[in-house]
């Protein structure tokens, strides 16, 4: 919003015609219209006045340099890529500086244009970089003051890569303060960190609870998109997603129980007696070993409770259960395989 449509918009909140307000303020009624239409601009001295007058701020008054639309600001990041493109580092610098100077309140262009200067020096190694480090912190300290939460939150991970690069790492820590708990990004930083100052096993520890955690997400994804494919009968798509799950399994050391048992149920809806029958066998043979991932190198340093042999033996027993199913697998009922394979854990022949 311009100054002039901010004129506009106060006045008429108070009720008062263009010639009231230039009565008022000493000036003709065809000088307010012009301010409303974005034609001129108020005289700097007539500034103070106006706000007083329409019982808002200056810095309400003096929005228009505060709130700049996300065209506005593409367009002030293309003119600063273009300007790196064809003139020298220190005399963009300059222009980005002067830039900002008039938008001094809009974070997103300061954060955005304060990491193209950034990573302009970087990549291009520019010669004494260190003189603009002053200039580039504040105006990401700046950013962390800024109202709105996204904007703090890329200013805080733009700072902790300036201090990791500084090899100020007490600062870098103070970063993931801006980071939600929930997000992996702050454990993973805290992993960098605790690498770089030497604390390896628990550098090793959040590394390894990053990926047991995302081996749940992406395995939770892979199923989700195997039921959408079922829902819609596409029965290739879905072998493609279980295969996918049986590979992130493998990927992940997760143990051969948790390999095989994500195919169980495509086979049941394909009624495919040969994979049932084969998965099922499968499954009970490898419930002892359904915490494989425990003894696997690639989590050593996380902690895990112990499955305890009653639980083990509950778990098969469920399994079982489960196999005897009549609503699911009613259509083995008269194949031997079957009734051999519950009978070898049960003791007694299926009577489904």
């Amino acid at each position: 919003m311009n100054i002039g449509e901010i004129i506009r918009e106060n006045r008429k909140k108070i009720n008062m015609t263009q010639e009231e307000m230039a009565n008022r303020l000493g000036v003709t009624a065809p000088a307010v219209n012009k301010w409303e239409n974005g034609n001129s601009m108020p005289d700097i001295m007539l500034l103070a006045p106006i706000a007083r007058l329409l019982g808002i701020t200056l810095d309400t008054l003096l929005s228009y340099r505060e709130n700049l639309a996300d065209e506005e600001i593409s367009a002030f990041l293309e003119e600063a890529e273009k300007r790196l493109r064809h003139e020298e580092y220190d005399k963009v610098f300059a222009w980005a500086k002067e830039t900002l100077e008039q938008y001094p309140n809009c974070g997103e262009l300061m954060l955005q244009m304060t990491a193209v200067l950034d990573a302009e020096r970087i990549i291009k190694e520019i010669p004494n970089d260190a003189v603009y480090d002053s200039y580039i912190f504040d105006c990401y300290n700046r950013c962390l003051k800024s109202g709105e939460g996204n904007v703090r939150q890329r200013a805080a991970d733009a700072l902790y890569g300036l201090y990791i690069r500084k090899e100020q790492y007490d600062k870098a820590e103070d970063m993931l303060d801006y980071i939600p708990e929930e997000n992996p990004e702050r454990k993973r930083k805290q992993a960098q960190l605790y690498g770089k100052t030497g604390n390896i096993q628990e550098a090793y520890k959040k590394y390894e609870e990053l990926l047991f955690a995302d081996y749940q997400m992406v395995s939770a994804a892979f199923h989700g998109m195997y039921m959408l494919a079922l829902q819609d009968k596409d029965m290739e798509k879905a072998h493609v997603f279980a295969e996918k799950q049986e590979e992130l399994a493998q990927l992940f050391e997760m143990g051969r129980y948790h390999e095989v048992s994500c195919k169980l149920e495509l086979a049941t809806v394909e009624q495919d007696a040969d994979a049932v029958i084969d998965i099922m066998g499968q499954m009970i043979g490898a419930i002892s070993d359904i915490m494989h991932f425990t003894t696997s190198k690639l989590y050593e340093h996380m902690t895990f409770q112990e499955a305890r042999g009653e639980f083990l033996e509950e778990l098969k027993s469920n399994l079982i259960a489960c196999f005897c199913d009549e609503e699911s697998y009613g259509f083995l009922k008269e194949d031997k395989r079957y009734h051999e394979l519950l009978k070898g854990y049960t003791g007694k022949k299926n009577e489904m």
